[in-house]
């Protein structure tokens, strides 16, 4: 056997075979496996141990044939460095870029804009990481070129988030458009604050 191979596999259909051997035979039989396996160059004269041996043999050479592929795959790839380092940098959720991906029918380019999609985005992301629901780097890209297409407009964009927020939503949307009604009965009503 492999230098340095502290074990080999008997199969559990190989089971029948010694159970058609006594008892003294199948004892014989199970230490002139471990000889062989051990490099003992075992033989034998007995014709029914050499019978029952053969294909106990042939699939121990089989499993040795894999093992040895194995350790120089793993030698191979051990000289290449091994496994690759893990990321350093988290996956948790970045801010926005400083300068963002332009989608094909927007075009931002005034800083103003630029700091105001920044502003609100950082606040909805704010939001969403108190309420333990951060973007990974996909959903991050992917909310920025939905933003960028929806909202040309980065003041709409701030009134969704404000919206979106206030209303305790897990997307944004933007604001429902409020129709007052033109007259009313009683116009005596108490001047509301946020205070309240």
């Amino acid at each position: 056997m492999a230098k340095d191979k502290k074990s080999f596999i008997l199969y559990a259909d190989q089971q029948g075979v010694f159970k058609q051997l006594p008892d003294d035979v199948a004892g014989r039989l199970i230490k002139h496996i471990f000889s062989y396996v051990n490099d003992e160059n075992p033989s034998t004269e007995e014709l029914i141990i050499n019978i029952a041996f053969e294909p106990i043999k042939q699939s121990l050479k089989r499993d040795l044939k894999r093992w040895e592929e194995y350790i120089e795959k793993q030698s191979l790839n051990g000289k290449k460095g091994g496994r690759p380092p893990k990321p350093k940098e988290s996956q948790e959720t970045q801010a926005f870029l400083d300068k963002p991906k332009k989608a094909d029918s927007v075009s931002v380019s005034d800083n103003d804009n630029v700091k105001e999609y920044r502003d609100s985005l950082n606040l909805w992301l704010q939001y969403k990481k108190e309420k333990k629901q951060t973007y990974k780097a996909t959903g991050l890209d992917a909310l920025k070129k939905t933003i960028l297409k929806d909202y040309p407009n980065p003041l709409d964009f701030a009134k969704a988030v404000e919206y979106s927020i206030s209303n305790n939503y897990s997307g944004i949307y933007p604001p429902k458009q409020i129709t007052l009604p033109t007259q009313t009965k009683n116009t005596n009503y108490k001047k509301a604050t946020l205070d309240d």
